[in-house]
C-alpha cells in the first residue's frame, strides 16, 4: 500500500488517546472511525471529541471552519463490521494487557480488508507479545502517539522482528502526514525512548513523596524551578492517569526485589485511586482541575516554610 491509498483509519478504543487520535487523524483529511465497545456510550463518546474540539479551537490549534470539518470525517459506531469497512489503517489503544489487545487484534482480523495495517498505540508492551494474534505480523506495528498528541507530537515507530520494511515506511510517511514527528526504535523496548527516560523519572519522584521526604507541591516546585518547565512529575502523572501509573507500578514486579521503596509506591499512589483521585479525567488527581494550583500565580513562590512540618 502507497501512503496515497491511505484514506479511512479505525480507532479501537475511545478513551483519552483513542479520541484526541481519531480527531488528529479526521483534521488531516482523513476519514476516521471510532470504535467505542459499549453502545450505550456512543453519546457520551461523541460529545467528548466535540468538547476536544472546542478546546484545540480555544488554544488556537483549529479554527471553526476545520473543527467542523474534521469532526464530519468521524464516524462512532459500536459494530465492529461497520467500524471496520474499508479501513486501511487501524489504531489500537485499549487497555494495557496483552490478553486483550491480542482478542481485539484477532476480532478485527477477521473483519478488516486484507490490506488493512494493523497498529498499536502501547506504552508499556512489545508489539511481538501478540503480532501472531493480528493474523498479519508483517502489517502489524507499534505506533505509539504522547499526551497530548498536538504538544508532543512524537510518535514512536517500534516494528518486532517480522514487520516488514514496507509497513515501516508507511507508518513514517502516515506520521508526517499528521502532523507527528516519526522516531525509530531500532529493535523493541518497553517503553520506547521518552516513556523510558519519563517512567525513571517519574520512580524517582514518587520515591521522594512516598518516603516522605517532601511534598508532592516541593517536588514539583523544585522540578519547575530549576528547569523552567511549566509542570512538574506529579502534574506529569495527573495527566497520564493515577490509576495507570498505578497498575503500571504493580506489572513492574521487579521494582519489588530490586528497589525497597516498591511497595512504599504502590501503596502511595492506591490511597489516590481508592479515593478516585485519578488525574484530570476525574477532575481532582494530586491537584484539582481545570485549575491546578501549580498553573496558578505564586505557585513558585510556595507556602510558608514552618507552616508545613517536618512530615507534610
Amino acid at each position: 500500500m502507497r501512503i496515497e491509498e491511505i484514506r479511512r483509519v479505525l480507532v479501537v478504543g475511545a478513551g483519552t488517546m483513542g479520541r484526541q487520535i481519531s480527531l488528529l487523524c479526521a483534521m488531516h483529511g482523513y476519514d476516521a472511525a471510532l470504535y467505542v465497545r459499549r453502545p450505550h456510550m456512543l453519546d457520551t463518546t461523541i460529545g467528548k471529541v466535540r468538547a476536544l474540539a472546542l478546546e484545540w479551537m480555544g488554544e488556537g490549534r483549529l479554527t471553526q471552519s476545520e473543527s467542523s470539518a474534521a469532526l464530519s470525517r468521524i464516524t462512532t459506531t459500536s459494530n465492529p463490521g461497520e467500524a471496520a469497512a474499508e479501513v486501511d489503517l487501524l489504531s489500537e489503544s485499549v487497555a494495557e494487557d496483552p490478553r486483550i489487545k491480542a482478542r481485539v487484534f484477532a476480532q478485527f482480523d477477521r473483519l478488516c480488508p486484507p490490506r488493512t495495517i494493523f497498529t498499536t498505540n502501547t506504552s508499556t508492551l512489545v508489539p511481538s507479545q501478540y503480532a501472531k494474534a493480528t493474523g498479519r505480523p508483517a502489517q502489524f506495528c507499534a505506533f505509539h502517539f504522547h499526551q497530548p498528541v498536538l504538544v508532543a507530537n512524537v510518535v514512536d515507530i517500534m516494528p518486532h522482528p517480522g514487520t516488514s520494511e514496507e509497513t515501516i515506511t508507511l507508518l513514517h510517511d502516515f506520521a508526517r502526514r499528521i502532523g507527528q514527528i516519526p522516531v525509530f526504535i531500532k529493535k523493541e523496548n518497553k517503553g520506547y525512548i521518552f516513556n523510558a527516560m519519563f517512567n525513571a523519572f517519574l520512580r524517582v519522584a514518587l520515591i521522594l513523596a512516598a518516603s516522605k521526604v517532601a511534598s508532592v507541591e516541593d517536588i514539583d516546585r523544585a522540578w519547575m524551578g530549576v528547569t523552567k518547565m511549566p509542570i512538574g512529575p506529579f502534574g506529569m502523572i495527573d495527566i497520564v492517569g493515577v490509576d495507570l501509573t498505578y497498575e503500571i507500578a504493580k506489572r513492574q514486579t521487579k521494582w519489588v526485589f530490586f528497589m525497597p521503596q516498591a511497595r512504599g509506591i504502590l501503596n502511595f499512589l492506591k490511597t489516590y485511586v481508592d479515593q478516585g483521585r485519578l488525574g484530570i479525567k476525574t477532575g481532582k488527581g494530586f491537584y484539582t482541575y481545570p485549575n491546578p494550583a501549580f498553573q496558578q500565580p505564586g505557585f513558585l513562590e510556595g507556602e510558608p516554610f514552618l507552616a508545613r512540618g517536618p512530615s507534610s
